[in-house]
């Protein structure tokens, strides 16, 4: 499929994407992993990944731990990894750092220990103090950062420091729910010194194409549970994209997407790996996928289930997001360059149950 010649998600993929893609570039949080435990089911469908041939690569923009740590972990769930499968933001950070002040230039860090981890790998000077003169603060998330270490950030920064973020991710998924991420913390110090920082993390192609350039990629798919990191990253690399409903985005972000966050691929989780994706066909004034169609009607979209005996659209997946599918492609054709939320109306009760079901607005359509 080559990208941007057609509305994201209508393509499909007539074969599971582990035989149309060589390399799965997984995020972690909220993809594999959501807290300490494996997302249920994960490991067991990237080990038929595996076994199918598709390579798996781990990019992740949490910086807390080092790739030693993270493939531990990894291996500890059930999907075997060692450290050189990893490319983590602290160490995209760390490169960027290295590249622009040479080695051995001293940088302090803000975060968990794989920051200041990476920072040394890459031939940095790790301090301590903003009196220790460092060029640049690298401020990554760890869950122990707390208010002596963003003073310390504060007070380098506005001696000279260049501010460098792993990520802005505003959120991490948890058990209990969204959590603040690094993001959160890279805002406190923004605010209070007034400098934007520098952000070497996802959705910057840095990571994916390192990532690419380990494996020995040809057709990289993407994996994520993040627009604004994983899929619009995909876009920027030039890889097609999956995005899974295990993480922070549900169908009410989706839809609303920008155009350069709109996912190729739809799947609950990562069993989409092993499945065909089904195409969404314009069909009338609006696309069908399955036995579901959307439309524009007066006040937004329309969805509709076809009633039995309709001959449906394409081939259905089986995995209940076909409704959904047809929905976002319906909202993203009728708005291409910019994003929408649009409100969406029922046609039919099947239709009501699956729109209160993603947390959407179900009005009946007259």
């Amino acid at each position: 499929m080559s990208l941007g010649e057609r509305v994201p998600l209508s393509a499909g993929c007539a074969q599971a994407p582990t035989a149309a893609h060589d390399v799965a570039l997984l995020d972690l949080d909220g993809v594999v992993y959501v807290g300490p435990d494996a997302v249920p089911g994960v490991p067991e469908a990237l080990a038929a990944a595996r076994s199918a041939g598709m390579r798996l690569g781990f990019v992740t923009n949490n910086a807390a731990r080092t790739p030693e740590e993270v493939a531990a972990h990894l291996t500890e769930l059930g999907v075997p990894a060692a450290p050189d499968d990893v490319i983590t933001s602290s160490q995209a950070a760390a490169t960027v750092v290295a590249q622009r002040w040479g080695s051995g230039a001293r940088v302090l860090p803000v975060g968990g220990p794989g920051v200041a981890a990476a920072l040394r790998a890459a031939g940095l000077t790790v301090v301590e103090r903003a009196e220790d003169a460092p060029v640049a603060v690298v401020q990554g998330y760890g869950r122990e950062v707390g208010w002596a270490q963003l003073a310390e950030a504060v007070v380098a920064v506005r001696s000279g420091a260049r501010h460098v973020a792993t990520n802005t991710d505003a959120t991490i998924p948890s058990p209990r729910g969204p959590l603040p991420g690094n993001g959160a913390m890279v805002g406190v110090v923004a605010a209070v010194t007034g400098q934007e920082p520098l952000v070497t993390g996802k959705p910057d192609p840095a990571m994916h194409a390192e990532c690419v350039r380990r494996t020995g990629a040809r057709t990289p798919l993407v994996v994520g549970d993040r627009l604004d990191t994983d899929i619009e990253g995909a876009r920027r690399a030039g890889a097609a994209s999956l995005l899974v409903l295990t993480g922070v985005t549900g169908p009410a972000e989706l839809l609303a997407a920008d155009p350069g966050r709109r996912p190729d691929l739809l799947a609950h989780d990562c069993a989409g790996l092993l499945t065909p994706h089904p195409q969404v066909l314009a069909e009338g004034q609006g696309w069908r996928c399955g036995a579901w169609w959307a439309r524009s009607g007066s006040g937004g979209l329309v969805l509709g289930h076809a009633a039995e005996g309709t001959p449906p659209g394409g081939e259905a997946s089986g995995d209940g997001l076909d409704g959904l599918r047809a929905l976002c492609v319906a909202a993203w054709a009728a708005a291409p360059g910019h994003a929408s939320a649009p409100s969406v109306e029922a046609a039919d009760e099947e239709a009501r149950r699956v729109l209160q079901e993603w947390g959407l607005a179900a009005g009946r359509h007259p």
